[in-house]
């Protein structure tokens, strides 16, 4: 497992060119958010590896009245920096550089918390989920978003051709998260699945937009070795094109909703 410092390291140096890629982010983002609709207003809402604050722009833009405070968290100071700084106007937003699985909130303090594509990159799901069970209110509500296993399998089966390192994360499924949040002590779990395909000119255009994202650092199994040239080219000669010559790359999408 690879240490929060570069983690940190690899969001902090993609604040700058985050919002321009960050396309799918935006979309699931949309899902996200219809789900909140039917909640209803609330006092305290925490969004978890907030980025940089498209998905709490859009929620205030959406209802003005949704929440009294709002808590942007990240664990990368530039991420909330560009977030201040989209959100300026805004005085009701309170921004925190922190870990989202050892959240520095009192206990009870929270009654929604949100997270869009952030859980992934947590190396213990188990510990994130029982910290935020531990912030939210009774009968609080958590709402987040997070990719599935079945993510960048073209990626991952271009780079079996080559060697057996792991060079694209695996995810947790369905079964597995509704293991972990029934185990922080959440009820009421429901799970829903979506897959988003994108396409690209290229392989090196997929890696440069996974690289400008911060998304491609790899958590565990990981060649420690530089990758050769000759080794990328056997990777990108693997991967296999659609009917129109484009690079497809599948994003398989959950969103999970509970209560404390």
């Amino acid at each position: 497992m690879l240490p929060k410092t570069k983690i940190k390291q690899s969001f902090a140096n993609a604040a700058i060119a985050y919002d321009s890629v960050a396309t799918l982010q935006r979309q699931v983002s949309e899902t996200l958010l219809q789900h909140l609709g039917a909640i209803g207003p609330m006092d305290t809402v925490v969004d978890l590896g907030c980025g940089t604050g498209f998905l709490i722009d859009n929620l205030l833009a959406q209802n003005n009245n949704m929440a009294t405070q709002v808590i942007a968290l990240d664990i990368a100071l530039p991420m909330l920096k560009t977030a201040r700084n989209k959100l300026i106007s805004d005085r009701s937003v309170t921004y925190l550089c922190a870990d989202a699985e050892y959240l520095p909130l009192t206990p009870q303090s929270v009654d929604l918390a949100i997270s869009n594509l952030a859980f992934q990159w947590c190396g213990n799901l188990g510990q994130a989920f029982s910290d935020v069970k531990r912030i939210l209110k009774p009968k609080g509500r958590f709402v987040f978003t997070t990719f599935g296993p079945n993510t960048l399998h073209e990626l991952t089966h271009a780079w079996r051709q080559v060697d057996d390192y792991a060079h694209v994360n695996t995810f947790y499924n369905t079964t597995q998260l509704n293991g972990f949040l029934k185990w922080a002590g959440f009820q009421q779990v429901e799970l829903e699945t979506r897959t988003y395909i994108s396409a690209y000119e290229s392989v090196w255009g997929l890696m440069a937009e996974l690289k400008q994202l911060g998304a491609h650092t790899v958590m565990a199994g990981r060649n420690k070795q530089f990758t050769s040239r000759s080794a990328m080219q056997r990777m990108m000669s693997a991967y296999q094109q659609d009917e129109n010559g484009e690079i497809p790359a599948t994003f398989e999408v959950i969103t999970a909703m509970a209560r404390a």
